[in-house]
């Protein structure tokens, strides 16, 4: 029976102009004991000034690390979302993430597609993302890092566009980091296409989606980037656990959401069901 964790996506404190640590803090409060970093190349003004919660891959993850067991958090995973159809970007990002990941102590990586090139066929653009994932895979594989590859884009909106994505390279790195919210946006059933691909999720983004979002982008868009509470939107979570519990390995329910208080009543309510 899988073990399921509950961690929190530092999304929910972008609109309160917080740093990382501030949100590291904030999330333990909470009563969170995982968390999902979101990282970034290079320096960037408003995280260099503790108004933004990302965190740069030219730091050092220990330093990190550090801060997240001050805390007493630990790391679920990091957002290292990149367009996977553009090497050019994606190889020396991806692997950089994978890098950082495994001195963080972060056992998964999660990615997706990303936009694609206005130039490139379908066909060019599965090529391109099987170069950048073999190389990916390789050194994920090397440092016992998992890649979720996560339901968001063009292609991964589908059950059968993310299926053949995940099987452009054979390996035991690869997974899937199952997002209940866009898969619902994209007008697929999350419940079935959930209950299909359980025993290759490695992680999860525990995304609701309000009843008005969803009536106004269902079946328009392929995702978004945050829902709202979990227990106030659409997503039948009670249903959510029991399709993942026979998986038999730890899971962490990453809550994507956009503030602080969306952030405590989600983990009131999934505490209440796991």
């Amino acid at each position: 029976m899988a073990q399921i964790h509950i961690g929190v996506n530092m999304e929910f404190v972008r609109h309160h102009d917080m740093s990382f640590a501030a949100g590291v803090e904030k999330a333990a409060q909470l009563g969170y004991q995982y968390i999902e970093p979101m990282l970034h190349w290079g320096r960037e003004l408003l995280s260099e000034a503790g108004y933004f919660h990302s965190v740069s891959m030219w730091d050092d993850p220990l330093d990190i690390r550090a801060i997240c067991e001050k805390y007493g958090v630990r790391c679920s995973s990091v957002s290292a979302h990149t367009a996977l159809c553009k090497p050019d970007v994606s190889v020396n990002y991806l692997r950089a993430a994978i890098r950082f990941a495994a001195e963080l102590q972060a056992p998964v990586v999660n990615t997706d597609e990303g936009p694609k090139p206005d130039f490139t066929s379908e066909e060019e653009d599965h090529l391109l993302m099987k170069y950048v994932l073999t190389l990916a895979a390789r050194a994920a594989e090397k440092r016992g890092i998992q890649i979720g590859l996560e339901p968001h884009q063009q292609y991964s909106k589908t059950r059968a566009g993310l299926d053949r994505i995940c099987r452009l390279v054979k390996s035991p790195a690869i997974g899937i980091n199952f997002d209940t919210g866009n898969s619902y946006l994209a007008g697929e059933d999350p419940y079935a296409w959930l209950e299909r691909v359980r025993d290759r999720v490695v992680h999860v983004h525990a995304k609701d989606i309000t009843i008005q979002q969803s009536d106004a982008e269902r079946g328009k868009v392929t995702g978004t980037p945050v829902g709202c509470a979990c227990g106030e939107g659409v997503i039948d979570w009670k249903r959510i656990i029991d399709i993942l519990k026979p998986v038999n390995r730890p899971l962490c329910f990453s809550v994507e959401c956009g503030t602080i208080e969306q952030a405590a009543a989600s983990i009131d309510h999934l505490k209440s069901l796991i």
